[in-house]
């Protein structure tokens, strides 16, 4: 194999390790949006939800749950509408992510897709997900299944989002909260807690290193960042492996 022009200072650097020795880091609480996909009145994704909120609290997050009553449809109205620019800065302000759907004919709500279409992978030069940390969630009316995290995993990573490794799946959610909407102790609790730990750790870890984590080589390349020859040199290496 012919030797490849693009290993260049202005290719390596992008990938340089040492770009993360300057880094300073964030002193100030993780913020976590979460999202529901249920408009009943005793919701228990938002019930879920408001679980988790507590929990992150406890963990030392600040919370904002976004409420999806009164959002329009997507392409009802512009992305003018009130309740679309509130959910847009919450996600533009958060540094990771919780999103919880109810199962509906085996898989996410509505309700759900309709907050997450009204956030596009990029407005200007801004992208209101990209980097962020993502915890999915669901509950059930019956037997526990996984379709809603599932679809969740497959939003977030289109997304581009980091979503951790665990999740939370509630069967038969109307059994699992008490007459005050408190979640009662159980395994499922506890894996709430396990869910939004790991979501915590996983959002100190990245949050102030998004940047790197995301940096694209294609995307250098569109936005003219990388020098005509190293472009070049990196499609002809390209043609040459396929070859």
């Amino acid at each position: 194999m012919t030797e490849f022009p693009a290993l260049a200072p202005e290719f390596l650097a992008q990938i340089d390790p040492r770009r993360l020795e300057t880094v300073q880091p964030s002193t100030h609480p993780p913020r976590i949006l979460l999202l529901y996909g249920s408009l009943r009145e005793r919701s228990f994704s938002r019930l879920l939800v408001e679980e988790a909120a507590r929990i992150l609290q406890a963990l030392g997050c600040e919370t904002r749950i976004f409420d999806p009553r009164d959002l329009p449809l997507p392409d009802a109205t512009g992305p003018d509408h009130p309740k679309v620019q509130e959910l847009r800065a919450l996600s533009l302000w958060s540094e990771g992510q919780v999103w919880c759907s109810p199962e509906r004919h085996g898989a996410i709500t509505g309700v759900m897709k309709s907050q997450i279409d009204w956030i596009p992978l990029e407005i200007g030069s801004v992208r209101p997900t990209q980097g962020r940390t993502l915890a999915v969630m669901q509950v059930s009316g019956g037997s526990q299944s996984f379709n809603a995290v599932n679809t969740l995993r497959l939003l977030g990573r289109w997304m581009r989002m980091i979503t951790i490794p665990n999740q939370s799946s509630v069967p038969m959610a109307y059994r699992e909260f008490d007459e005050t909407d408190r979640m009662r102790p159980s395994a499922y609790y506890d894996r709430v807690v396990d869910v939004m730990e790991e979501l915590v750790k996983l959002t100190l870890l990245t949050r102030d290193r998004a940047a790197y984590l995301v940096d694209r080589y294609s995307e250098r390349k569109a936005d003219g960042r990388i020098p005509e020859h190293v472009a070049l040199a990196a499609e002809a290496m390209r043609h040459e492996a396929a070859g």
